[in-house]
């Protein structure tokens, strides 16, 4: 399967008539009617939505973070068409880019869209997700507070708990980030509080875990698999427990 095949794989069943039903029906048909942006094309089960549907909804997703702070940067641009080019391939980035700057000038049902994400990813992609988005707002140098205020709701619907939330927050947002916050505990937590958190959240963000996604995307887990593991090793400096 190709890396798109592979990012959008979770995606494959979503019922048609949702809100990105509605979407299909927006001056992109001809890119899914010459399958174009379709790994299984006319094979695919005429109730199902097809593969092509997840990437408009990253789109929707991407203006919507885009445009929270009534500005669209060339810098946010860039950075979306770099993440394209990288999964999707040189082609399909073209296209998806060109149909970014039409998502752009539209109002979409953003909550409806991530709610079906929800319902047909797994937590460790929609995770990816949420890093992909603060990437977004962070491609600028600065993060705006109407782009975080969108972020936080846009997890919330794909149903991202908040010290998930906070603990990728803490690493995108802090310049010295606080390795408890990391963790998602408190400060007081016991040395075995610590151990626990630490292993449960290792076991969570392995890139393992997103393998199926290609080798960018194993790239981007990483990092956030070695902010947890930083967060770890400092607070056993810190503490002075092996």
């Amino acid at each position: 399967m190709s890396r798109y095949g592979a990012w959008i794989g979770g995606a494959i069943g979503w019922a048609l008539g949702g809100p990105l039903g509605g979407v299909l029906g927006f001056a992109f048909g001809k890119m899914f009617t010459d399958n174009s942006l379709s790994v299984e094309g006319a094979n695919a089960d005429a109730d199902k939505t097809r593969p092509g549907d997840f990437s408009l909804a990253l789109l929707v997703l991407s203006a919507a973070v885009m445009k929270a702070d009534r500005r669209v940067l060339k810098s946010e641009l860039e950075f979306v068409k770099s993440f394209l080019q990288k999964n999707f391939g040189p082609q399909q980035a073209e296209q998806l880019t060109l149909m970014l700057r039409d998502v752009l000038k539209q109002d979409f049902n953003v909550e409806e869209v991530a709610q079906q994400i929800r319902l047909n990813m797994h937590v460790s992609k929609r995770l990816l997700l949420v890093q992909y988005l603060f990437g977004i707002a962070k491609s600028d140098g600065q993060v705006h507070t109407n782009e975080i205020t969108e972020i936080r709701r846009i997890a919330q619907w794909m149903g991202i708990s908040a010290g998930d939330l906070n603990s990728i927050e803490e690493v995108f947002l802090s310049t010295h980030a606080d390795p408890y916050k990391v963790l998602e505990i408190e400060a007081n937590a016991t040395d075995a509080a610590v151990k626990k958190a630490y292993r449960k959240l290792a076991v969570k963000y392995h890139p393992d875990k997103v393998m199926d996604l290609g080798e960018n995307h194993r790239i981007q887990a990483r990092e956030r698999f070695d902010a947890i593991q930083s967060a770890y090793e400092q607070i056993k400096s810190d503490r002075g427990f092996k």
